[in-house]
C-alpha cells in the first residue's frame, strides 16, 4: 500500500506530491541543520521508493549542497521554506516533514546527532507551553 502526500512552501507558489512510503524519519541535531532551519534540529522524512512531483514553482525551486559535502538544502526562492530534494543520485528523498500539508505518516525513529545539539536544548518539557502567543502585558 502507497501513501500519497502533498506539501508547498510557505508562500504558496510551490507545490509538491509525493507517491510512496516514507522508511524513516530522523531529527537532526548536527550544526549545519541547525543552520538549515534556525531551529533546534531538522525533521526530514526519507524513502528509497517513494517518487517526488512537482505541481507548480519548481522553477522556483533552488537546492544548496553545502560545498560539494552532501549535505544538500533545497528552498523556495520567493519565501526560504524548505523543499524535498533527490540526493545519492537519485536513489533517497528528502522530505522536510513541516513542509507537508498532509499528516506525517510515522512518528520519528530518532534524534541524530544528538551528542552536537543547541546548549539550550536540554529540558524543553519543562518550558512553559501556550496555545497561541503569550499575554503582552
Amino acid at each position: 500500500m502507497s501513501g500519497k502526500h502533498v506539501g508547498g512552501c510557505l508562500c504558496g507558489a510551490v507545490q509538491f506530491e509525493v507517491e510512496g512510503d516514507f522508511e524513516q524519519f530522523y531529527l537532526c541535531h548536527c550544526e549545519r541543520c541547525r543552520k538549515d532551519t534556525g531551529s533546534a534540529h531538522a525533521a526530514n522524512l526519507f524513502s528509497s521508493t517513494a517518487r517526488l512531483h512537482w505541481l507548480r514553482g519548481e522553477d522556483l525551486v533552488r537546492t544548496f549542497d553545502f560545498n560539494g559535502t552532501g549535505h544538500i538544502k533545497s528552498f523556495c526562492t520567493i519565501c526560504g521554506s524548505a523543499l524535498p530534494n533527490v540526493q545519492m543520485d537519485g536513489a533517497l528523498l528528502v522530505v522536510p516533514a513541516g513542509s507537508l500539508d498532509t499528516e506525517v505518516p510515522i512518528r520519528p525513529d530518532g534524534h541524530i546527532f544528538h551528542a552536537r545539539r543547541a546548549d539550550w536544548d536540554n529540558g524543553l518539557e519543562a518550558v512553559p507551553v501556550f496555545e497561541g502567543l503569550p499575554d503582552q502585558e
